[in-house]
């Protein structure tokens, strides 16, 4: 007996089996072969043949799937990892980087590493990544958490920290610096279809630094004043913002105020690179001392869209409609036919199709095919 990844194989002996063999051709007496035939009526039978997959390529980009997570979230990274497996890694086997506040536990390595083939890299935030800034009133901070009790996540100290550290620090970790290309990914999200494309390599083939699956309008109470603060770094870093930007995504008025319009970060495939250079940088050092993070309440998801809105190129930001995503309580689900295929989720419950989401608005300004809706394919 014998182990290949842990399936055991029986190796059946073979003395004594070719005298046998020789002696059943003597002996044997040729008969004609019955000619195969197909029923010519099937009443009751359908059958639907599929296409053979595609050829998956040889190269991959240098990129990594990153996961900010705590060691009580074990169960429910578990389930994400097993559905990027199933539907994506399992083929292409890209390094997993697991990223936490507080040391992991023996219990939450173990439990990760059987999951997936592919490298694991479980790495400790610095304490300085995940604490006040020295320019950072603690007892004003403490008041305008009491003053947001009533708005989601406005009591949590815990989240403000996340948040800062997921808009500045994260693809900056020593596990992180190796890679080129991150793919966000969070416990207890789903992933509805096959993916038989490499979306690091569309990304680098493509010179895209910026891909999201959903886009939705921010709680305006949570970033009131970081607007502002975006329009006084444009003035003092004019350079920064790039020719041919995606403004008027997230600006019904030219700039004179933000709609709220935002990629949800939680899942997200971006350029690592672009994120450590000199304009992303500056950008959200220009936030940080402004202290919004822990004033207000402001979340990643909007730091992220509006660097990529205004330091970026229209072109170099991408729409993923393939990739199936769900995070409660929205679902990105194509309704495309040879998409759908893929898929086993609702296509009627695509959040980028309701009048809420930014999608739309995102593929008209980019020049694109805009969501398919599913009464125009579905009876």
């Amino acid at each position: 007996m014998s182990l290949h990844n842990g399936l055991a194989s029986v190796n059946t002996p073979t003395a004594g089996r070719q005298p046998i063999l020789q002696e059943h051709k003597q002996h044997s007496v040729q008969t004609p072969t019955k000619k195969k035939t197909t029923p010519k009526h099937r009443k009751n039978t359908i059958l639907i043949q599929k296409p053979l997959p595609p050829k998956i390529p040889a190269r991959r980009a240098n990129a990594a799937f990153v996961m900010l997570v705590r060691n009580t979230d074990a169960l429910g990274a578990r389930m994400t990892i097993r559905q990027i497996e199933d539907r994506f890694n399992r083929n292409f086997q890209y390094p997993y980087v697991f990223l936490n506040d507080v040391p992991f536990t023996e219990e939450f390595k173990e439990l990760m590493r059987p999951m997936s083939r592919a490298n694991m890299t479980f790495g400790l935030v610095p304490t300085e990544h995940w604490s006040y800034p020295e320019w950072i009133s603690k007892t004003k901070a403490q008041e305008t958490r009491k003053a947001m009790k009533n708005i989601v996540y406005g009591w949590s100290e815990s989240y403000r920290h996340m948040c800062r550290y997921q808009s500045g620090f994260f693809f900056q970790h020593e596990a992180m610096l190796p890679f080129d290309y991150y793919w966000r990914i969070e416990p207890d999200v789903e992933y509805s279809c096959d993916m038989d494309f490499d979306p690091f390599l569309y990304m680098q083939d493509n010179n895209k630094k910026y891909a999201f699956t959903m886009s939705l309008p921010e709680y305006m109470e949570t970033i009131p004043t970081l607007w502002n603060v975006t329009r006084d770094f444009m003035e003092k870093y004019p350079h920064l913002v790039a020719e041919n930007n995606s403004l008027d995504f997230i600006s019904d008025d030219g700039g004179k105020t933000y709609n709220t319009c935002h990629f949800w970060s939680n899942f997200e495939i971006a350029d690592a690179r672009w994120m450590r250079g000199e304009a992303y940088q500056q950008y959200f050092n220009h936030l940080d001392q402004a202290g919004g993070f822990f004033y207000e309440r402001w979340g990643d998801a909007p730091v992220h869209s509006i660097a990529a809105a205004l330091l970026l190129p229209m072109d170099q930001l991408h729409f993923f409609k393939e990739i199936g995503y769900f995070h409660a309580p929205f679902y990105n689900c194509p309704a495309e036919p040879e998409l759908q295929i893929k898929c086993h989720c609702n296509p009627s419950r695509n959040v980028n199709r309701e009048r809420m989401s930014c999608t739309n608005r995102f593929l008209e300004l980019a020049g694109v095919k805009g969501m398919v809706y599913p009464e125009e394919v579905f009876d």
